[in-house]
């Protein structure tokens, strides 16, 4: 299923992004390393922000098939640019929280699901990602 996005360039290194089915509008920036003003998610922390969804979203889905409730989870992420050029991500840290009992083969499950979310699966290998979970 092939999903349209359409794009604008508004000035100032800003683009606002529409998503064809919701029509829901989110806006780009630059960020203040690179010319821009940060008032915005970078394209980068976008990236890094679509793992963090994309690992949450199938955690749930995983735990919904198996019938159990995976509590609030929440991540804090981190994203490190490359040094060298081309400028890229280097490393992306993701520190995930659940606050929820679960056993040994639920946190097994849902853990797995962090290097096998469709994101995950599409980044280039060269991308560093640390992932670490944290249960309450």
């Amino acid at each position: 299923m092939a999903v349209k996005i359409s794009s604008k360039y508004l000035g100032d290194f800003r683009v606002t992004n529409t998503h064809g089915p919701s029509k829901c509008e989110l806006i780009t920036d630059a960020p203040t390393d690179n010319m821009g003003k940060g008032e915005s998610f970078s394209p980068t922390d976008l990236l890094v922000s679509s793992l963090a969804s994309c690992i949450i979203t199938t955690m749930t889905i995983v735990a919904a098939r198996e019938n159990f409730d995976p509590g609030e989870i929440t991540c804090e992420a981190e994203k490190h640019m490359s040094d060298d050029k081309p400028r890229r991500i280097s490393l992306i840290k993701l520190n995930f929280t659940l606050d929820t009992k679960l056993t040994a083969e639920q946190r097994q499950k849902l853990e797995s699901i962090a290097t096998n979310c469709p994101v995950h699966h599409s980044l280039a290998p060269e991308v560093v990602r640390e992932v670490c979970f944290n249960y309450a």
